[in-house]
């Protein structure tokens, strides 16, 4: 069963462009952004920005942002690969990241951030590379620079006695290169106040902060870690009086809350405020600190949930002293100090379930937790632990009680670290069902873009993660834009993916959406809990290992000017069958002019499949065939299949076929093969016994393969009334002698003017070499 879902309503965000852009249709495609400049701006102010990458200055129409508090204006095309455009930051909108997609009339770009920051913003001033000569700047700035090769930048700044001064620096966070900062505060006699290369909170990028011991002169240097650098190597600094805290307990709350919070590992000492929890659930979990100077740069991350929030209560530093909690719950701590353990005691019932989550290395707190519960009527006897999940530092577990009583839960660092700031919280909650939505790449470490031609098809895979349940799924796209139909076939319950096809009506507008994908059970009064994530690699590092990403909670949908051709699947009129194969024929329809080959591939193949990958609908030609076989072990089922056809329209273009239908089925026949002997220059008769598993009307060909050079048998007849086929065969003088053990069948039965062919196997023909002459002695001996 397929589920078509029509969409008439339009939510994507902001889309400005000039008629005279519109009225442009000339084909391109596959537009790239590659980098904005500048790459961020203050609240409260107006910046152009000017975009560059591969066609993006080809009909730019529309600016994609993901949240609000951001207005574009302007948009202006100043070559192919370049345009410009005018944001209006509002006073309002939110610190830190913002996504940036970009539309043109052919294509969607990946995603890029841009940066809103507090501050007056700024560009650094060459030269500044000689600790002597610094560019002067005054506090409360933001600094747009670039590190070139071997470069250090200086900052030089006024500062009083007893001020905070806080530089923080966002470099590889830009998702631009592999670009690791390193960053330092001095005092004018060179002397090394404060540095960073990494941090927790930040990753790879780090932060200073210092009280001033005295009136003066502070220089701020900004360099690559190893000496490196380059004309991509661009960086935002923040410097100024703002606070800067690399931690706030408790590490969450609930939903629309007001919470008591407190803020640890400020240069100036721990503060408290009282902050609102987020309720949208698009919204970032991430809350800023703000103080009478300043507001910090960056986010600390911070959970939202509906668990009660229970905070340690020192001393808790072994199971005596345990801090009482009912679960479930959130447990909120920090490990104070090097060798510093925290516990937490609670009741359970047997047989009572809890997963335990941690969240530490996710909020951003140095702690590398061991999380660790043991049964306290039971001498403290461990019941379970862990280290870390999944090759990732934060602990998780499921825990099963084994008797009624009361249980403590210990942790600390797996290295026994600690400090003011070693944040953790600790969920323990029921297991609930759980599923996780993602699209599937069509290429390694490249997020899918989701972009469809007016009157076309674009296909995609999604993959889910079923977590304490089971069943059939249906995908859901909520808040799709007009004229697109989506149509998805339910996944059945052991099945992890599913084919989706979005058309484009020929009168679609251009335009973007940003839809949620939502997967629902198909049982009547089911529910699970539906969460999606799709991963942008941005920046990656040796052996293609992970560095920096951005993950989206909602898909990109682009609808695009056409494309000069459409593909379709000549539905197959007969089955395939295990062992078999078949001819899957692709037709293009070619617009006026358009001549180029077209690759064509499957989507997917079902399992037990396999197809080509290598065919194309040649130069200036309408059809061609996509060779399909089936192997022993193929799901019998009648499977949901398309196609995918790809040509360089001035840029790689993509489009998809409809959806036919592959059935698979047993084998028709099955054959039980003999040993058979023969020898050079001789012939025999090689038998097969026959059993026929579904009757057909009419003859089917079987033909003998397989056979060694030199060694031949006519294709024979049969009928849904045959019992064996005898093979009649043929050596020569040349025939190899030996074994052969690849004999095989190939059977072909002619349905609805289609064949039906198959493949069976394996039997054996042993070639024998002539036995020697006799000697004439032994001739007369023999004869007397």
């Amino acid at each position: 069963m397929r589920k078509v879902q029509k969409f008439g309503t339009s939510i994507f965000l902001i889309c400005l462009a000039s008629a005279s852009l519109l009225a442009n249709s000339s084909h391109a495609a596959d537009p790239r952004l590659d980098n904005l400049i500048p790459q961020g701006g203050q609240r409260g102010t107006e910046v152009v920005v000017h975009f560059h990458g591969g066609r993006v200055g080809q009909e730019p129409q529309e600016v994609v942002l993901y949240d609000s508090g951001i207005a574009v204006s302007e948009i202006k095309a100043v070559d192919a690969n370049h345009f410009e455009a005018k944001l209006t930051i509002s006073p309002e909108c939110r610190l830190g990241f913002h996504t940036v997609r970009v539309r043109t009339s052919t294509g969607l770009t990946r995603v890029r951030n841009f940066m809103v920051g507090a501050l007056k913003e700024i560009n650094e001033v060459e030269p500044n590379s000689e600790f002597p000569s610094p560019q002067t700047i005054e506090l409360d700035v933001t600094i747009n620079g670039i590190v070139q090769n071997e470069d250090v930048d200086y900052y030089a700044l006024e500062a009083k006695e007893g001020q905070r001064i806080t530089a923080e620096i966002e470099a590889l966070r830009l998702g631009r290169v592999f670009f690791d900062p390193h960053i330092a505060i001095l005092n004018a006699e060179r002397f090394e106040l404060a540095t960073s290369d990494d941090s927790a909170l930040l990753r790879q990028d780090g932060v200073v902060s210092i009280i001033a011991p005295a009136d003066g002169k502070y220089i701020i240097s900004v360099r690559d870690s190893a000496f490196g650098g380059g004309g991509t190597s661009s960086y935002r600094l923040h410097v100024g009086r703002y606070p800067r805290p690399m931690a706030v307990l408790p590490a969450g709350g609930k939903p629309g809350e007001t919470l008591n919070v407190t803020w640890l590992g400020d240069v100036a000492g721990n503060q408290t405020s009282q902050i609102i929890v987020p309720t949208d659930p698009q919204a970032n979990s991430d809350i800023f600190f703000q103080d009478d100077q300043g507001t910090a740069p960056s986010p600390n991350v911070f959970r939202v949930s509906d668990l009660e929030n229970l905070s340690e209560v020192e001393p808790n530093n072994n199971y005596e002293q345990a801090t009482v909690v009912k679960a479930p719950a959130a447990l909120n701590g920090a490990i104070g100090e090097p060798g510093d353990v925290d516990h937490f005691r609670f009741e359970a019932k047997k047989g009572q379930v809890f997963d335990v989550h941690t969240y530490a290395r996710r909020l951003r707190s140095p702690l590398d937790s061991l999380v660790r519960v043991r049964h306290v009527e039971g001498k403290y006897a461990q019941v379970v632990a862990n280290d870390d999940n999944a090759g990732k530092p934060d602990s998780y577990f499921r825990f099963t009680a084994p008797a009624d009583g009361n249980y403590d839960l210990e942790i600390y660092d797996h290295l026994r670290a600690g400090g003011p700031y070693f944040a953790y919280r600790i969920e323990v909650t029921p297991p609930k069902p759980k599923v996780e939505v993602t699209i599937a790449e069509r290429s390694r470490w490249i997020a899918t873009k989701l972009e469809l031609a007016r009157g076309n098809r674009t296909a995609f895979l999604v993959n889910v993660a079923r977590r304490d349940f089971g069943g059939p799924l249906n995908i859901v796209f909520e808040n799709l834009q007009e004229g697109i139909t989506a149509e998805t076939p339910t996944m059945a319950a052991n099945r992890t993916q599913v084919p989706v096809i979005f058309t484009a009506t020929a009168d679609a507008p251009l335009s973007t959406s940003l839809p949620n994908l939502v997967a629902r059970l198909t049982e009547e009064g089911k529910t699970a809990e539906s969460s999606f994530m799709q991963r942008t690699w941005l920046v990656r590092g040796a052996n293609n290992v992970e560095v920096w990403s951005h993950y989206a909670d909602r898909a990109a949908v682009a609808i695009t000017n056409e494309v000069p051709f459409k593909l379709s699947i000549v539905q197959p009129k007969v089955p395939i069958v295990r062992g078999g194969s078949m001819q899957l024929k692709i037709v293009a329809e070619r617009a006026e002019g358009f001549v180029d080959p077209i690759s064509i591939y499957m989507l997917y193949n079902p399992p037990g499949v396999s197809s080509s990958r290598s065919i194309k609908i040649a130069k200036d030609q309408t059809e061609a065939l996509i060779p399909v076989t089936a192997n022993g072990s193929a799901a019998l089922l009648p499977w949901d299949i398309c196609v995918e056809g790809s040509a360089n329209v001035n840029g790689r273009v993509l489009v998809s076929t409809p959806f036919a239908k592959l059935d698979i089925k047993e084998p028709y026949v099955a054959f039980t093969y003999p040993k058979a002997s023969v020898e050079i220059g001789q012939e025999v008769d090689y038998p097969i016994a026959v059993e026929v598993k579904t009757p057909f009307e009419g003859n089917a060909k079987v033909t003998l393969l397989g056979l060694p050079a030199g060694v031949t048998a006519e294709p024979i007849e049969m009928t849904k009334d045959t019992k064996e086929l005898k093979f009649h065969i043929r050596t020569t003088e040349k025939s190899p002698a030996g074994r052969h053990k690849t004999l095989i069948c190939q059977f072909s039965i002619m349905q609805n003017e289609e064949p039906i062919a198959h493949t069976l196997g394996t039997g054996e023909l042993r070639v024998d070499k002539p036995l020697p002459p006799k000697k004439e002695e032994e001739k007369v001996a023999l004869s007397g």
